[in-house]
């Protein structure tokens, strides 16, 4: 009897310490992709992630690319004259005819919206001269961007080549940058268009195969993509009051859930947190720097509850030097939980700069300097 009330002591301890241990924010999401990833979109910052850097076949999320693309040629009034070779691409289509002329601008959303792979092939041979060429150009952007783990072989991603592939992250990285693009977030977002087809009696109605749109509240875009071989993938955006979220999934059956319930814990797990305010900086560097440092922009990053009381900060300047008029002359090192996650120019100059109100960080007591030149600790 004594030893069940001891073991019944033991128990009740141990479920009030489980209770009380700070929880994980990523131990309630469960998603059935092969791949996944949550980014939040200013930083940069991974709040989930599956297997998110395994090279895996990307279907027509690669369209994104491609509409990317063809947004930066500046083309995008320009007439198009669709080919022959446009117009039989197989899979999914929009029904070009050979011959006809479509402003390119329109071609982006038959894309985007119903994911046409006529319309691909028509941009690629527009913008790059050939398919080829606009291949070229899709991995150049794909370096270009940071896209380490990623190969494209077409404009559309058929499963026409073993050579075409990215990873969740990488295309997560490729959202993060189309999304700074006004004209493409307006396209990604748009539920349905209303395309001109001189050739016939109506116009083309296209209606966003991204039943995100409607189905949740938060989200602003994306792109959908199958295939045999790469079975459902689906990248989308959301955002919800200052925190906008890139949700990336490939090879899942239950895509549009898991989308959802990524972006719900995201938003219900972290917060924008200004960690460095923009303006004045307020350190003593012992030269005629001080009182003219400041940042030019605020640095804002997610962050849980838990997190929030973990920054800390290091400011890098070199002695004053009469040479150094203004621009940046050091930085400011952002670390979370001992890890370096930003690095922020400070500038100079001899106008006194406003201060902004003080930051997350006037509220911890956990900030620290290390001045180059000032302390031996630099």
């Amino acid at each position: 009897m004594r030893m069940v009330s001891v073991l019944f002591i033991f128990v009740l301890i141990m479920g009030i310490f489980m209770a009380n241990l700070p929880q994980k924010v990523n131990a309630s999401v469960s998603v059935s992709a092969k791949s996944a990833i949550l980014m939040e979109q200013k930083s940069g910052r991974i709040l989930y992630e599956k297997d998110a850097f395994t090279k895996r076949r990307i279907a027509s999320i690669t369209k994104i690319m491609t509409a990317t693309l063809a947004i930066e040629s500046g083309k995008m009034d320009k007439d198009v004259t669709v080919s022959e070779n446009a117009v039989h691409t197989e899979g999914s289509s929009i029904y070009l005819k050979a011959g006809e002329k479509i402003k390119l601008k329109d071609l982006v959303y038959g894309l985007m919206l119903r994911s046409g792979n006529d319309a691909a092939v028509a941009i690629a041979e527009f913008v790059g001269g050939s398919v080829d060429g606009f291949v070229f150009l899709m991995n150049q952007k794909a370096k270009e961007i940071g896209m380490l783990n990623t190969h494209f072989a077409n404009p559309h991603g058929l499963d026409d080549s073993k050579d075409h592939y990215s990873t969740a992250y990488d295309m997560a990285l490729l959202t993060r940058y189309a999304m700074n693009n006004k004209q493409y977030r307006e396209i990604a977002g748009t539920k349905v268009y209303r395309a001109p087809n001189p050739s016939e009696e109506w116009d083309r109605v296209w209606k966003n195969k991204n039943r995100l749109l409607t189905k949740y509240q938060y989200c602003t875009g994306g792109k959908t993509g199958y295939t045999k071989l790469a079975k459902r993938t689906l990248v989308t955006t959301a955002e919800k009051g200052d925190m906008d979220l890139i949700a990336v999934t490939i090879n899942d059956s239950k895509d549009w859930d898991d989308h959802i319930a990524m972006y719900e814990n995201g938003f219900k797990g972290y917060d924008m947190t200004e960690v460095l305010p923009k303006g004045k900086i307020e350190i003593d560097t012992k030269s005629k720097y001080n009182g003219k440092l400041y940042l030019r922009n605020s640095l804002v990053y997610p962050a849980t509850s838990e997190e929030m009381k973990n920054f800390r900060i290091s400011y890098k300047i070199p002695k004053y030097s009469s040479k150094q008029k203004s621009g940046p002359v050091g930085k400011a090192q952002v670390f979370l939980d001992g890890k370096l996650i930003k690095e922020v120019p400070i500038y100079f100059q001899r106008k006194n700069v406003k201060e902004s109100k003080s930051g997350l960080m006037d509220h911890f007591n956990h900030t620290f300097l290390s001045i180059l030149g000032v302390n031996t600790n630099g």
